[in-house]
């Protein structure tokens, strides 16, 4: 019956009431500025791309997306992410591992470098693979010489996406394997499990939506780099253009309805991400 006392000062509190009303007033005024927000940076865009890449019609749509050009950078696109998504998979989980469960020197700064493509620009981080394989660079005799090709190649593009977008899995997984700890690892050791058995058993059960949505994050940026792979592709139609750079040549070539086609293939992929995302934030919650 104690219990029940503030209960009903609380239902007729008129300065507690108030409060309550006047906490969902500006809760619902932020969440309409916040809506009207997006729907002006993001929203519109959208609807400005697809308006655009069907103004001319569908037969004119149709043909900007199978043109071979768009397809080779479609297909380039997809490998350079098939390529360097696994890539920075590996590398993240294994410096999460680094970082998370053991303490040697070195640490913070591994922790730093890791961070670097988020301090860099991406332009800088094309012309430092420029200045170290281009002609001129600093291995570019040698490579020369032996008939290698980097820079303005497929091997120039998935080292300059590798750079921009290796932070992702591993700045995804060091926080979450920190917050664990490491009790479940040792309990496993204690029980005789070693090594990798460990790491499949125990460590990645705790870790599988975290390491899925760093996966997808690090997807979506390879697929939608624009700046170091501007700088190391060398803009060559069908061969070393992705769909950003495609994008941008039709673009500057007047060819307005063809590049917000193929700019809508790119949002494609982009709200395929973005559904996948979605769907492992809700897994992960649960």
């Amino acid at each position: 019956m104690a219990g029940s006392v503030p209960l009903a000062a609380a239902r007729t509190n008129p300065v507690r009431n108030r409060s309550t009303k006047e906490s969902g007033i500006v809760k619902w005024t932020l969440i309409s500025l916040a809506v009207l927000v997006i729907m002006w940076l993001i929203g519109l865009p959208l609807m400005v791309v697809l308006t655009e890449a069907l103004k001319k019609g569908w037969s004119v749509y149709v043909q900007a997306i199978s043109d071979p050009d768009a397809l080779s950078a479609l297909r380039l696109t997809l490998l350079v992410a098939a390529i360097t998504v696994p890539l920075n998979t590996i590398f993240g989980v294994a410096a999460a591992w680094a970082i998370t469960k053991f303490k040697f020197r070195g640490r913070q700064l591994l922790i730093t470098l890791i961070d670097l493509p988020f301090a860099v620009s991406p332009v800088i981080g094309g012309l430092i693979y420029v200045l170290v394989y281009g002609v001129h660079g600093w291995f570019g005799p040698w490579l020369q010489e032996h008939d290698l090709k980097i820079i303005f190649a497929l091997p120039g593009i998935i080292l300059a996406t590798l750079f921009v977008t290796f932070p992702f899995v591993a700045r995804e997984l060091i926080p979450l394997m920190e917050d664990q700890g490491q009790l479940e690892e040792e309990a496993a050791v204690t029980l005789g499990a070693r090594g990798f058995r460990i790491f499949w058993k125990v460590t990645l059960p705790n870790i599988k939506w975290g390491l899925l949505y760093g996966i997808i994050l690090c997807n979506a940026r390879a697929m939608g780099e624009f700046g170091a792979v501007s700088v190391v592709s060398g803009h060559i139609r069908g061969s070393t253009n992705t769909l950003p750079l495609h994008i941008e040549i039709l673009y500057n070539e007047y060819q307005f309805s063809a590049s917000f086609a193929v700019a809508s293939l790119l949002l494609l992929l982009a709200l395929i991400t973005l559904l996948l995302k979605s769907w492992f934030t809700r897994k992960s919650s649960h």
